[in-house]
């Protein structure tokens, strides 16, 4: 067995540091090298060591998805130069006529894709509550090819049971694509629970150090394997050589950062669920969310994102405490090691109109906490203060936890 061969009772952790990371045979480097070349020379044409040209394929790209894969228990992976060209590849494989089921609560870069660059190319969406376990089959037609889960979902925080899902979608011949972003391999395991690909933006936990951009899609199916590394080949959505190794680098940590992000968040939802300044707190830990037992089955934890909504139920009121945070940097983005808060509302979904973000419970005044590995004490403490800053005179009633 080599190095770079997981042992089939490795965990997680074990399979994150070794998997697709043989020593370098040249010198014995123990990380990955970066393959800085855009082409490789061939003994004759045709004739070459695996790799002809860097669009195509590149060794430390090469390594990365064979971590990837491994993590996600799949046999394919293929990386992508963002999260949003991932997504765009695998709907370039409908055609005009086909219909999908998404999400209602989704990251406002799938919705734009989804209505403003493959809509108007003849595929059609519906977008229903996929936390309801009817809303699927209700939202389904004869055309329907593509079932799209995002769970948690983004912002609200709503739970997708994916086995029911993924048994109901592919009974009537429905791909079952899990956006599995807001978890990590490390969390869920979409494969396992049925789906058919499992999606990520590998800029955000995956990469969790804010310096980087790249994408992925995860599948043991041959057919969607050899159609993403077309697109690679013919679109050319690669990831740069850099990138795939500052990512090599970053799931060797994926399993701590994680315990940490997942630790801190139930601290900070707690202890916000708790304050008479917040009106509401979205959290799948909390027992009395809707989609909390779903949760426990599915996932490892519970994740390291929270939303809220202040008791001064007022854009105004969030904009003061986003602004009054020190800790908390006030930022696109999540997964990093820094927390972060952010208006999802004018931020991450602003391209969703806001009719829609309405009408799928996504309020202005909700901020979202990416909660970070910083020191718990210092969070809650930054925490503190900026609910100051926004909510100055306390009220009565404490907050509600709900599902979103």
């Amino acid at each position: 067995m080599t190095h770079d061969t997981p042992d089939a009772d490795w965990g997680f952790a074990t399979r994150a540091i070794h998997a697709g990371q043989a020593p370098d045979p040249s010198t014995g480097a123990i990380m990955t090298p970066v393959f800085q070349t855009s082409t490789y020379v061939q003994a004759a044409p045709g004739d070459h060591q695996g790799h002809e040209y860097a669009r195509v394929s590149n060794p430390t790209r090469s390594a990365l998805e064979a971590n990837l894969a491994c993590l996600e228990g799949a046999a394919h992976g293929v990386a992508f130069a963002s999260g949003l060209a991932a997504m765009d590849a695998v709907l370039r494989r409908l055609r005009p006529g086909d219909h999908v089921v998404a999400g209602d609560d989704l990251y406002g870069g799938t919705y734009r894709l989804m209505r403003q660059v493959h809509e108007p190319m003849g595929v059609r969406f519906t977008f229903a509550d996929l936390s309801d376990p009817e809303a699927l089959g209700a939202a389904m037609t004869p055309e329907t090819r593509m079932v799209w889960i995002e769970t948690p979902t983004n912002p609200l925080l709503r739970i997708v049971d994916i086995a029911a899902l993924a048994g109901a979608a592919r009974a009537r011949g429905a791909t079952v694509v899990v956006d599995n972003t807001f978890a990590s391999p490390y969390l869920q395991q979409p494969l396992a629970l049925g789906a058919d690909l499992s999606v990520h933006s590998t800029t955000k936990y995956l990469g969790g150090h804010s310096d980087v951009i790249g994408g992925a899609v995860l599948t043991s199916d041959d057919g969607w394997a050899e159609h993403l590394r077309f697109q690679i080949k013919a679109v050319g959505a690669a990831p740069a050589p850099m990138d795939c190794f500052l990512l090599l680098r970053s799931t060797k940590t994926l399993a701590l950062r994680m315990e940490r992000h997942v630790a801190n968040a139930a601290a900070v939802a707690r202890f916000l669920r708790d304050d008479p300044r917040v009106a509401t707190v979205h959290w799948p830990g909390f027992e009395d969310h809707p989609g909390h037992a779903v949760a426990q089955r599915q996932m490892r934890g519970f994740g390291g994102m929270v939303s809220l909504v202040l008791a001064d139920d007022t854009p105004e009121a969030a904009l003061r405490f986003m602004q009054a945070t020190r800790v908390f940097a006030l930022a696109e983005s999540l997964g990093g090691v820094e927390s972060l808060v952010s208006h999802p509302a004018t931020m991450t979904h602003g391209s969703i109109p806001a009719e829609v973000r309405r009408a799928a419970g996504l309020p202005d005044s909700l901020v979202r906490l990416s909660v970070g590995v910083e020191d718990e004490a210092d969070l809650l403490a930054d925490l503190d203060a900026a609910l100051d800053a926004a909510v100055p005179h306390p009220v009565e009633a404490g907050a509600e936890a709900v599902a979103g």
